[in-house]
């Protein structure tokens, strides 16, 4: 996430909330009058968000006071402090929804990330999230996944070339996508890593043939298909499993060999943290 894409975010953000004015607070709150807030937390989990808040708190007002006491990636408790604001208090009230929706979705990402990952302790397959995000704001989506201690799977359609079922049926066949995506790339002069999906190990045989990919998924593959699909590939590429994998089936997909497992669930499936900014 750049800080011009942080920018930007945070723009539109404050153009959607605030339009023409907090009227609520301009009605009632002197021009001048200063105030100090805090951050408690109210729910346990994992902290994610405090720079991205703090740097909504910043852009409206660059001479907010901030005091720290909590970083990203903290495991958190009921009644922890992240952080107290000591500024206008306009500027405090015109912040406050916005700086919880961010930090309350964060944490639940990060939490709900980091539940995943601590399944896996000991092995070396990695957690990725998937492109299952809310528009507009997957940069903060996709870093909570980060502070949680997963990894991301690619930002966009941009950055990755990732073969579905969709894309090789239309194309007409794995062997035509793959020889397309090649021409495509060498007219572009473009190098992008190529990802694969298969549906069974019959596609996977045809994967294997062709070649010329970085990485194979195996989709919706129950944990013994996985097995001997992880066998028959016997390292020439990278692996990933996708598809329904829950908290309870993660470890045994894990334990098959592949180096991924991508989870949507991260992202669209996930409860908000209970956080609350708070007068002092």
């Amino acid at each position: 996430m750049t800080n011009e894409q942080l920018t930007t975010f945070i723009e539109n953000a404050f153009a959607e909330d605030i339009g023409d004015g907090d009227h609520s607070s301009l009605a009632c709150i002197p021009e001048n009058a200063s105030g100090k807030v805090q951050l408690i937390v109210k729910e346990e989990g994992v902290l994610a968000g405090m720079d991205v808040a703090l740097a909504i708190f910043q852009h409206l007002d660059p001479e907010v006071k901030i005091e720290r006491f909590l970083k990203d990636g903290m495991v958190i408790k009921p009644g922890d402090i992240a952080f107290t604001v000591e500024g206008k208090t306009r500027t405090i009230l015109m912040t406050e929804r916005l700086i919880l929706n961010v930090m309350q979705r964060m944490s639940g990402i990060a939490t709900r990330t980091r539940a995943y990952v601590d399944k896996l302790e000991g092995l070396k397959t990695k957690v990725l999230d998937t492109r299952k995000t809310t528009p507009c704001n997957r940069m903060l989506e996709k870093a909570a996944v980060k502070i949680g201690g997963g990894e991301n799977h690619r930002m966009g359609l941009y950055d990755m070339i990732m073969l579905k079922d969709n894309h090789i049926d239309f194309a007409g066949g794995i062997e035509k996508s793959i020889k397309s995506v090649h021409q495509y790339l060498a007219k572009l002069g473009k190098d992008l890593k190529i990802e694969i999906e298969v549906r069974n190990l019959d596609e996977l045989k045809e994967v294997l043939r062709v070649g010329g990919i970085n990485r194979i998924m195996l989709d919706n593959f129950d944990i013994e298909t996985s097995k001997k699909a992880v066998s028959m590939i016997n390292g020439a590429y990278e692996t990933e499993s996708s598809g329904n994998i829950t908290l309870e089936t993660i470890r045994s997909y894990a334990e098959t060999g592949v180096n991924y497992i991508s989870v949507g669930a991260l992202t669209h499936h996930i409860k908000s943290l209970d956080l609350s900014l708070k007068a002092v």
